[in-house]
């Protein structure tokens, strides 16, 4: 896998003191998973069905043409590490242009992410197109 480079810009505090660097302006850093996203559905007790696992239509279009755009690509998958080379075999035979793949991802759902940095959530419910702004109502912390 060949990724493009990333250049992350050098951000400050209101004290002057560096914190973790933020993206360019108009760049998104997208947090795919793969079972049941951009594949068909395999649990991690069929390790086996991995390598046959059906690309979702119009999966590996927009997710390649977001990477050609110069948003980050990191797929993120419960899979375990005994997965990681079965998955980035798939990955690459598929032809699909992503930055990183992080595996562990807690199994179960209903994840309530809770982070520093702004954090955008899209269900995926069947079919991979360009998003769309909605307003919906969110839970946040009381200031």
């Amino acid at each position: 896998m060949q990724t493009k480079k990333i250049n992350l810009k050098q951000a400050y505090d209101e004290h002057g003191s560096p914190i973790s660097p933020s993206l360019p302006e108009g760049m998104k850093n997208y947090l795919i998973d793969i079972d049941g996203t951009i594949s068909s559905d395999i649990p991690n007790e069929e390790p086996w069905r991995m390598t046959t696992a059906e690309v979702y239509p119009d999966a590996l279009e927009i997710v390649n043409k977001w990477y050609e755009e110069g948003h980050i690509i990191t797929f993120f998958t419960s899979r375990t590490e005994q997965h990681r080379f079965v998955t980035e075999y798939w990955l690459d035979l598929h032809g699909f242009q992503y930055h990183h793949l992080l595996m562990g991802k807690p199994r179960g759902g209903h994840y309530h992410w809770i982070d520093n940095h702004i954090v955008k959530a899209t269900r995926f419910k069947g079919k991979f197109t360009e998003l769309v702004k909605r307003s919906k109502v969110i839970e946040v912390f009381e200031k």
